[in-house]
């Protein structure tokens, strides 16, 4: 088994929606918003029952850059990075057999419904987890 992370981006972002598609969830209805929401929760049940899931969460649009920059207080800034509050809508974290069973699932969850329960085609990104833990200098 190996973990994989299902980064779900703000449509703004990326590639080019599938036409029909373009408008972002704040444009839908409630309804729409539901069926969403429901269709990622039975996506997620489903993965529960095959013991494939591991995490989910979804973002909020708020965040700040932090660092440690020695003595006293952090820096703090909004910008002028590109920020994931920008990018990154939310995740799911699932442990699988194969980097082709991770893509199934990847485009399973794209599908997701949209405005007029339509598929969004959204696009997902695929990033697996480090499989070994990394040497430190001692």
């Amino acid at each position: 088994m190996a973990k994989y992370l299902l980064l779900k981006h703000y449509r703004h972002n990326g590639p080019k929606p599938v036409p029909g598609t373009e408008t972002p969830m704040d444009g839908w209805t409630p309804e729409e918003i539901t069926a969403h929401i429901d269709y990622m929760r039975r996506f997620a049940e489903k993965l529960i029952q095959s013991g494939e899931f591991v995490s989910e969460g979804a973002l909020s649009p708020e965040g700040t850059f932090v660092r440690y920059d020695g003595e006293g207080r952090p820096p703090v800034t909004d910008g002028p990075f590109a920020e994931t509050k920008d990018l990154i809508a939310g995740w799911m974290i699932i442990d699988v057999e194969s980097q082709e069973r991770a893509y199934e699932a990847a485009a399973e969850l794209s599908a997701a419904p949209g405005q007029g329960g339509r598929p969004i085609y959204e696009w997902l990104e695929v990033r697996p987890f480090l499989t070994e833990v990394l040497a430190t200098a001692e």
